[in-house]
C-alpha cells in the first residue's frame, strides 16, 4: 500500500441514498419513538459561547415543517428537545430502512453568519449534540451550509482497500514517532490522498474520534460494542499519526475522510451524548500486540455489504448482545494476543492527570492549576462560579466543577475524574488562544 499509494486514483464516490423519504405526516405509532438533540453554539475565535442564538428545526425532507425553535443560554447551550425518530429496530438490524429521522437547522445569531445544516441525525432513545460554530458578520452576510450525507451503514461508499496491520518503520528516511503521543489536533483531508482540491481542516483528536464514531456505528447499540468499535477507531488513527503515513507519501495531512483509505469523518455533523462521554473517558487508549511499539492499524468493516479480515461493525453489535465485553469482542476478531494499552503523553494538554480523583479535602499544586483554568474557563462561561485558587479543594470549587460538568455534558458529580480533568484541559486551552491554528 505504502509503495502504491500515490499512484492509486481510485476517488470516493457520492453515496447513493436509498430512497425512503420521512413522511409529512408522522404515523402516529412513530410518535413513540423520539431522540433529542441539543446544541451547542460558539464563535470561531476563542471558544466564545454565543448566547441569545435563534435554532429552528425542519424536517429535511419537508423544510416548511417547523418541528422546534431552541435558544442559547449564556454558555451557548440549548435545552434537550424530543424529535419524532423511526422504531430503534431498525438501526439494531441491518435494514433497507434509514433508521434515524434527519433533520434541517437553521442557526441565526446577531452579528454572526447564519449557519444551515442539513441533514441533522436523530436516533431513537439518544440524545445527539449538533455543535454549531459561528463566523463574525461581514458586510456582505454569507450563509454558511452544511450538508451531513448519510451514515455509513446506511448509504454507499467505497469499501477500505486492504492494507497491513503493522506498517514498515525501518525504510531510510522515514518519520516515525519515538512513542505513541495522544495529539491535540488532527489534520483531516476531506476527501482521496490524490484529491488536490479537497480542503483540509483541523480538529481536535478527541472530536475527531467522536465524529468518525458517529459516522461508522449507530449511538443505539450496546455499549461493550460501541467500546470496542471506538478503541478501533482510535487505533486506525494512532497508527496514522505513530507512523506519520501520509507525510512520508509527500501529503500535508494525518489522514483523510474517504472510506477507501480510511474512515469517515463529515465536517459539521452532530455526534451523540454516549458516545461524547465514552471518548472522554478513554481517549489515550489504543490496540497493541506483544512486542509491537506502534498502535496496531485496525482494520474493520460493516460485515454485510463488505467483508474483511478485521471488525465487522454488526457482528461486534451481535456479541455484545451476547454478553460481550469490549476486549472480547476486540479478541474475537483480532486474536487473543490484542490488548489495550494506553498512554500518557497527551499533546497540548498544560499538565498530565494527577493519577488519582479531585474532590473535597485535596490539596496542592494540581488543585491550584484546576482552579485557575476554572477562572479562565469561567471568562467565557459565566455560568461557572469564579473561586480562590489557593490549592484547597472546597465547597465553591467544587460547585465550580459542577457547573463546568453540566455545561459540557459530563456528570455532575462536582469531583474531577480523568474525563473531567482533560475536558478542563482541553477548554482552558482553547478560550486562552486568540484564534485555532491555520
Amino acid at each position: 500500500m505504502s509503495e502504491q499509494l500515490l499512484n492509486m486514483t481510485q476517488q470516493e464516490n457520492d453515496p447513493t441514498p436509498p430512497a425512503e423519504p420521512f413522511p409529512e405526516e408522522i404515523p402516529e405509532e412513530t410518535l413513540e419513538n423520539e431522540g433529542k438533540i441539543r446544541f451547542t453554539v460558539t464563535a470561531s475565535a476563542g471558544l466564545k459561547p454565543i448566547q441569545g442564538a435563534t435554532v429552528t428545526i425542519s424536517l429535511t425532507e419537508n423544510p416548511e415543517q417547523i418541528m422546534g425553535v431552541l435558544h442559547t443560554d449564556e454558555s451557548g447551550r440549548t435545552a434537550a428537545i424530543l424529535l419524532p425518530t423511526p422504531p430503534i429496530g431498525y438501526s439494531l438490524e441491518p435494514s433497507e430502512v434509514r433508521p434515524y429521522a434527519e433533520y434541517n437547522i437553521l442557526v441565526e445569531a446577531e452579528g454572526y453568519e447564519p449557519v444551515e445544516i442539513s441533514g441533522t441525525e436523530v436516533l431513537p432513545d439518544v440524545t445527539a449534540i449538533q455543535p454549531v460554530v459561528m463566523e463574525p458578520l461581514t458586510e456582505t452576510e454569507q450563509e454558511e451550509e452544511i450538508f451531513i450525507p448519510d451514515h455509513t451503514l446506511y448509504g454507499e461508499y467505497p469499501a477500505k482497500i486492504p492494507e497491513a496491520e503493522i506498517k514498515p518503520t525501518g525504510e531510510s528516511g522515514e518519520i516515525v514517532l519515538s512513542r505513541v503521543v495522544i495529539p491535540e489536533y488532527i489534520i483531516v483531508h476531506d476527501g482521496s490522498p490524490n484529491d488536490a482540491s479537497a480542503p483540509n481542516y483541523y480538529v481536535r483528536y478527541r472530536d475527531y474520534i467522536k465524529n468518525v464514531a458517529s459516522c461508522e456505528i449507530y449511538a443505539t447499540w450496546p455499549e461493550s460494542a460501541i467500546y470496542a468499535n471506538v478503541l478501533v477507531i482510535m487505533s486506525f488513527t494512532l497508527n496514522r499519526v505513530y507512523t506519520e503515513w501520509y507525510r512520508n507519501q509527500g501529503f500535508n495531512f494525518t489522514i483523510t475522510s474517504s472510506t477507501a483509505f480510511d474512515q469517515k469523518w463529515v465536517y459539521g455533523r452532530n455526534i451523540f451524548e454516549n458516545i461524547d462521554y465514552l471518548v472522554d473517558t478513554i481517549f489515550n487508549n489504543f490496540l497493541s500486540r506483544p512486542g509491537v511499539r506502534q498502535p496496531i492499524f485496525t482494520s474493520y468493516c460493516d460485515g454485510q455489504r463488505v467483508q474483511c479480515t478485521g471488525l465487522s461493525q454488526w457482528g461486534s453489535k451481535s456479541l455484545a448482545e451476547q454478553g460481550y465485553s469490549a476486549i472480547e469482542i476486540i479478541r474475537y476478531y483480532y486474536g487473543n494476543d490484542m490488548y489495550i494499552n494506553s498512554t500518557e503523553s497527551i499533546s497540548g494538554a498544560p499538565s498530565s492527570w494527577p493519577g488519582y480523583e479531585l474532590t473535597v479535602g485535596a490539596s496542592g499544586q494540581k488543585v491550584q492549576q484546576m482552579q485557575e483554568q476554572l477562572n479562565r474557563i469561567a471568562q467565557n462561561y459565566p455560568a461557572i462560579p469564579r473561586i480562590t485558587a489557593d490549592g484547597v479543594f472546597g465547597p465553591r470549587t467544587q460547585d465550580a466543577v459542577r457547573a463546568f460538568q453540566g455545561i459540557f455534558g459530563l456528570p455532575q458529580t462536582g469531583v474531577v475524574d480523568y474525563p473531567t480533568w482533560y475536558e478542563i484541559s482541553e477548554i482552558f486551552v482553547g478560550v486562552s488562544r486568540i484564534a485555532e491554528p491555520g
